[in-house]
């Protein structure tokens, strides 16, 4: 990626940002004079100042930096080529504060200010904001938005499950995987132990069969439990009150999770469109739901990083080294794209299912009494190395290659496999 320098500009901007307006301090470069205002956070107060600052500087660039990567400000300026962004990370901004303001004293202009001389005096260092094609940013929220979904959906099974057992502990028997709408239906049908005894065979049997559930010993066992069930509580005082909160949950848990399955065919669509899709389909444990993630963790521009090194460190999942005289510690890496982070972490998870050297690899890690977690960030740092290869190379994975260049170098994984 091209690195900038400050002469590159004509002006340079800091912009602390808030919900209704932003805080401007621009500074142009031939001047010593900084100048302040105030623009409202409206899509046609921001387009009249990009577009004022055009007019002023036209035919030249302007440097623009923000604390942010994402949001509706980014969004609202990366359409403007005349600016260039620059991302500068909150905390950087909060230190840089505290060594000429030891007394902590905030105030938005100021910090605009800040950013300013950051970007003065540390432009190369500093991140641009280069949006993806308008595909891949649309599939990066897609799957974002999928995730926190599907979180949603866990926290409120859950209270489900905690509501049920104050009552109705029996129903969690019948239905061992909650995120279902067979599930969903039934309680919505007989929110009550005593309402599902006064249903006759013929139509648990019938609702059964219409949510697709045919196993007949299953459906039997279920209709036997429910016909000799005994109330956890005949206290109405108990009953009513968390009957009626199921009935709300449940409403609220069959919509989350038409939800998810809608997202899934969106991004089941917009995946396909990909060139990459071959890739990233290549993976042990990928599936449906992670291939994605993956494409979007990497993306399309392949001049992005130099090395796998750069996005193990982004990705937070490369720990930090810290040493102070005779002492050195390693700790988590804790400034990093927590979802980025989630994504090579839980397919690293997966992987040990379906690859035979994360497998060997995760055994001979537990045999030394490493944690798990542990591992499995060791092993997703391993992975992000495969995949940026084949990501750079534009070549799907192969396990048996993988397994033969593992061999030509004599690695003690295989014969920890072997042995084991």
């Amino acid at each position: 990626m091209k690195a900038y320098n400050v002469d590159d500009f004509a002006v340079l901007i800091g912009i602390d940002w808030a919900d209704k307006k932003h805080d401007v301090c621009e500074h142009v470069l031939d001047s010593q004079k900084y100048h302040y205002s105030i623009i409202k956070s409206k899509p046609e107060a921001l387009h009249d100042w990009a577009m004022s600052l055009k007019q002023r500087y036209p035919s030249q660039k302007i440097a623009v930096a923000c604390e942010l990567k994402k949001g509706p400000l980014i969004y609202a300026l990366s359409k403007y080529t005349h600016l260039t962004l620059f991302t500068i990370n909150p905390s950087s901004v909060a230190n840089y504060r505290k060594v000429f303001t030891p007394s902590n004293a905030k105030d938005d202009p100021s910090d605009a200010l800040l950013q300013v001389e950051i970007l003065t005096l540390h432009m190369e260092k500093l991140c641009i904001i280069e949006p993806e094609s308008a595909a891949m940013r649309s599939l990066a929220q897609l799957v974002e938005y999928r995730r926190s979904l599907v979180q949603d959906s866990v926290n409120l099974s859950n209270k489900i499950t905690a509501t049920l057992k104050n009552y109705y502990p029996q129903a969690l028997e019948w239905f061992k995987e909650k995120d279902t709408f067979i599930f969903c239906d039934f309680i919505s049908k007989w929110s009550s132990l005593t309402k599902v005894k006064r249903a006759k065979k013929q139509t648990l049997l019938d609702f059964f069969n219409s949510h697709n559930s045919h196993y007949a010993h299953v459906n039997d066992a279920r209709i036997l439990s429910i016909k000799s069930a005994m109330p956890l509580t005949e206290d109405i005082g108990v009953i009513e009150p968390n009957q009626l909160v199921v009935e709300v949950l449940i409403a609220q848990f069959r919509i989350l999770l038409k939800g998810i399955e809608s997202l899934d065919k969106t991004i089941k669509l917009a995946y396909k469109s990909h060139d990459d899709k071959v890739i990233f389909d290549s993976f042990p444990g990928a599936g449906p739901q992670l291939a994605p993630r993956l494409l979007v963790a990497f993306g399309s521009n392949r001049d992005r990083y130099n090395d796998a090194s750069e996005l193990q460190k982004y990705a937070g999942i490369a720990p930090v080294i810290e040493r102070s005289g005779k002492k050195m510690w390693t700790h988590w890496r804790y400034s990093c794209p927590t979802f980025l982070r989630q994504t090579f972490v839980e397919w690293a998870g997966f992987s040990i299912r379906y690859s035979f050297w994360a497998k060997a690899y995760y055994d001979q890690q537990k045999s030394k009494g490493k944690p798990h977690n542990s591992i499995i960030r060791s092993l997703a740092f391993k992975w992000i190395r495969i995949v940026f290869r084949c990501w750079k190379t534009i070549t799907p994975y192969n396990e048996s290659k993988y397994l033969e260049a593992l061999k030509r170098r004599g690695s003690p994984l295989l014969t920890f496999a072997v042995n084991s």
